[in-house]
């Protein structure tokens, strides 16, 4: 069976076996050099080992039956469309051996160049080419990366011989040695290879040929390769191609040389042909780093190489050629390309194509760039800009160009760059804060009572918690760069300072956090801030022309819901009133209320509070003019808003006139072993209906105040953590009786729903009963998750990376909507929910509504929205179009099947 399997295929003179739809056959580089080969472009001849071949090898840890033959085959046929030999001592032919995943990955897996020489062939190769110099050149070159790729011979090993022989030459650059130096250092190079393998440097280039393959196959699992993968969600299971080519030298003389060329500017997106080369050179030397490389033109010039000649003044005709292939290939594949070349004596090879990595900025102004040009229609350019990276546009960033000492990792959280002073408590925080100083918040964790802190902040940072911890959670809906979960930080509170490792960073001390790779580190680093520009709302508005799902913010701020709207959010889908209690007198008066001993002492602190929430409601609903605004009850337990510590608890009993006996007994009456699944949500509104009454009543007082200025309002009262039809009934009740209070009071009435958030799974499994009395539900999935998995979600974060990294699961629950099994429940809930209430709502407003898979499931279950944080709204939006375009996508191909 196997044996009849073809595993080889062969590209050569116009001709080729392949094409540029076999990439998961070939590889995206062996498809690539197929589809170039067929378009009549300069490619070396050459033919591609499939990755069928390299998936048996792991599965048996063998070489599939008849693949031998093959490669001697077509090893043969390179020999006839070259009229060179392998292995022959006069007039060799040498040969590349390259990787090549179906998915790009730069620089992951290995390459061999000049494969073939031998001790005898260099002599034969140096006399051909009459370039003694070129050609023991080639033959250390490739005694080190067939050191390095097929025997794991450190790098370094031949770097310090170089280093010595180049001191001996008196000469500072590779292309200065003499071919006698070159001869000494070969020597040495087998030397080395001698002394770690054991072994003499092969002399068989046959040998030579399925040591590389077999070396190409395994950097598939190299160390790098795997956590590429790991980052980039790429299959382990897809294995590698092997490309082996005919050599092309650029290292031939000052009329040769190797670069790299995109088709456009892949920072910006200009429409400009960029790019770098080396004179004299081969293709590991453009990325070694070594040399300075020249620019290609004008336009490619930066500061380093301002005074070196481009391609474009040294080889005109070689550019003229380069720039005309790129923008036919460029036009061929409708895509930003990444090119790579060598010139040998004045003629022009491309070794590779391949849609070019690019910045997020690049990504969206190439994509609407060639809808304008034709190239592509709006639909595809969607498609091409990945939702969750349209973070790094709405955030500033480091300057990559900056220098930067890290001295530790966490989870990014929050996206963005910030520097600041360190500060440890939050309180001094917000006053720093207040008076214009820079400051970093430094916890172990937060909680809501540090939110005066982290909102005065310009970034925060925890040694503990995960991707929705307090931290993470409210330092997004801010906007607020976070790193969290940076186990490797140890914190002191007493000694104010942190330490890593010998490094001690005190309180004072600089340190920059990037909130989206999670780097903490020292000092000051420069930061970029962000331009929203043309093409993004561009884009965005063509997304919103095909999606169908609603897109709200989380937001409880006035500034929160201005950005919201700016990012093109249509309403509020949570506004967490907790959070509106935590600064000024209004934390007093909460205090006040907690330690009251009646109802009658407790409504006397709440309407202290209604004028002030009424206040923030009437921010929001001006807002949010026109389009609705979720606002959820309280919901943390009520212990999170006493203070911690002797003195805090010193000021509140003063200031309430009470015995400071009397506040720490309340504090410990409150306290609870598990209070994530204790005195909260709902539970509260029912013990104490009164704050429910205090909170319904600012909402619709503020609701009608600004329907008589003229504002359209559409007030949501959603109750949190609800389990049982009953408890909604109970808390609906209280609201709609204030309702129709306050609606007699002001003299006018206004459209409002009463809703629930589903986050517990009893909730989701009895949803036909509760939408009897919900108007609308909103999957609350950050609770949903933990009360599924029955993990904490501050506590997670300690086993989650292994559980990933083990595939046990495959990714974190609380950054990706488990679908499997949490999105099963949210899938029971709806469909539950329309069975007694066929209108009704359904939206989410857990951190997983920013999520672009998260936000596609969301669409694919009939959800009316998503909502997510101010910052999130964008990558939402455009998520929500690419799940109508998939959609309609597989539709078309199942019609064609």
């Amino acid at each position: 069976m196997e044996k009849s399997k073809k595993y080889v295929y062969f590209f050569a003179n116009g001709e080729a076996e392949g094409n540029a739809s076999m990439r998961n056959l070939l590889g995206g580089k062996g498809a690539n050099l197929h589809e170039m080969t067929r378009l009549g472009i300069p490619v070396p001849p050459g033919f591609t080992i499939s990755t069928e071949a390299c998936v048996y090898y792991f599965k048996t840890g063998k070489i599939p039956e008849g693949l031998e033959e093959e490669v001697t085959k077509n090893l043969h046929r390179l020999e006839e469309v070259t009229g060179k030999k392998f292995g022959d001592n006069t007039n060799p032919l040498l040969v590349s051996v390259r990787s090549g995943a179906r998915v790009s990955m730069p620089g992951m897996m290995d390459t061999i160049l000049n494969l073939g020489l031998t001790d005898e062939s260099v002599k034969g190769l140096a006399k051909q080419t009459n370039n003694p110099r070129f050609a023991y050149d080639a033959y250390r070159r490739f005694i080190q990366m067939f050191s390095e790729t097929a025997k794991g011979i450190k790098h370094e090993n031949f770097e310090k011989v170089l280093e010595e022989v180049k001191k001996e030459a008196g000469v500072e650059a590779d292309s200065d040695l003499s071919p006698d130096h070159l001869m000494k250092l070969i020597e040495k190079y087998k030397e080395i290879y001698r002394r770690e393998t054991g072994e003499e440097f092969p002399q068989d280039p046959w040998k030579q040929l399925w040591e590389a393959i077999i070396a190409v196959f395994n950097s598939w699992n190299s160390e790098r390769a795997v956590e590429y993968r790991k980052l980039n969600k790429i299959p382990d299971d897809w294995g590698t191609a092997v490309n082996v080519v005919a050599m092309v030298f650029g290292n031939m003389g000052e009329d040769s040389g190797t670069g790299v060329a995109f088709t456009r500017d892949p920072m910006t997106g200009e429409n400009q042909f960029y790019g770098e080369f080396l004179p004299n050179a081969q293709g590991e030397d453009v990325v070694a780093g070594i040399r300075t490389p020249h620019a290609l033109n004008e336009y490619s010039k930066r500061e380093k190489n301002k005074d070196l000649p481009t391609l474009e003044e040294t080889m005109p005709e070689v550019y003229k050629e380069l720039y005309n292939i790129a923008k036919k290939l460029e036009k061929h594949y409708r895509d930003m390309q990444d090119i790579e070349f060598t010139i040998e004596r004045k003629k022009l090879y491309l070794l590779q194509t391949r849609n070019g990595k690019r910045t997020a900025r690049a990504a969206v102004k190439i994509a609407v760039d060639m809808v304008e040009e034709g190239l592509i229609d709006k639909e595809e350019a969607l498609m091409r800009v990945e939702a969750g990276r349209l973070n790094e546009l709405l955030h500033p960033t480091f300057d990559p160009n900056a220098p930067k000492k890290v001295i530790a990792k966490g989870l990014g959280a929050s996206p963005g760059a910030a520097y600041g002073k360190v500060v440890f408590e939050s309180e001094e925080a917000a006053k720093l804060g207040e008076s214009g100083e820079d400051v970093i918040l430094v916890r172990h964790e937060t909680s809501p009572d540090d939110i005066k802190g982290m909102a005065k902040s310009r970034g925060i940072l925890t040694s503990r918690g995960g991707m929705t911890s307090h931290a993470a959670v409210v330092a997004r809906g801010m906007g607020i760069p976070a790193v969290v979960g940076a186990e490797d930080i140890e914190v002191d509170y007493e000694k104010e300072e942190f330490r890593v490792g010998d490094i001690v960073v005190k309180k004072g001390d600089f340190i920059s956090i990037d909130g989206t790779t999670g780097e903490v580190m020292l000092g000051k680093v420069d930061t970029i801030p962000p331009v929203i520009f043309e093409e993004f709302h561009k884009l965005l508005d063509w997304a919103d022309e095909i999606r169908w799902i609603g897109v709200r913010a989380n937001a409880e701020t006035p500034e929160d819901a201005r950005r919201a709207r700016e990012y093109g959010a249509e309403g509020i889908g949570l506004a967490r009133t907790e959070h509106m209690f935590f600064s000024g007198e209004r934390i007093y008066a909460m205090q006040e209320m907690i330690i009251a001993e009646s109802r009658e002492e407790r409504e006397k602190a709440l309407a202290k509070l209604l004028p002030m929430q009424r206040e923030d409601f009437k921010e929001l609903f001006r807002a949010m003019d026109g389009f609705p605004v979720t606002i959820r009850t309280l919901d943390p337990p009520l212990h999170e808003f006493l203070p911690k510590d002797d003195e805090q608890i010193k000021e509140l009993a003063e200031r309430l006139g009470v015995p400071e006996e009397k506040i720490r007994a309340k504090a410990e009456a409150l306290a609870e072993a598990n209070p994530m699944l204790g005195h909260r949500g709902c539970r509260l509104g029912i013990t104490y209906p009164e704050i429910t009454e205090m909170q319904a009543r600012a909402i619709f007082e503020a609701a009608c105040e600004v329907k008589k200025e003229g504002v359209k309002v559409y007030p949501e009262i959603m109750i949190p953590l609800v389990s049982t039809v009953r408890e909604l009934e109970i808390q609906k009740a209280i609201v709609d009786k204030v309702a129709s209070e306050v609606f007699k009071e002001q003299g006018v009435e206004v459209e409002y729903l009463v809703g629930t958030m589903i986050e517990l799974p009893r909730a989701a499994l009895t949803a036909d009963e509760i939408a009897t009395v919900a108007e609308f539900f909103s999957f609350g999935t950050n609770d949903l998750t933990q009360t599924t998995f029955g993990f904490s979600r501050d506590d997670a974060g300690k086993f989650l990376p292994k559980y990933v990294e083990m595939g046990i699961l495959k990714d974190d629950p609380f950054q990706v909507l488990d679908q499997e099994g949490v999105g099963q429940l949210v899938k029971m809930g709806i469909e539950k929910g329309r069975s007694t209430r066929p209108e009704l709502k359904v939206g989410i407003c857990g951190e997983h509504g920013g999520e672009p898979s998260s936000v596609k499931f969301c669409h694919r279950v009939g959800m009316d929205y998503v909502s997510a944080s101010p910052f999130r709204v964008p990558i939402a939006r455009l998520a929500a179009a690419q799940a109508v375009i998939e959609e309609k996508r597989k539709r078309k191909r199942s019609v064609v099947r």
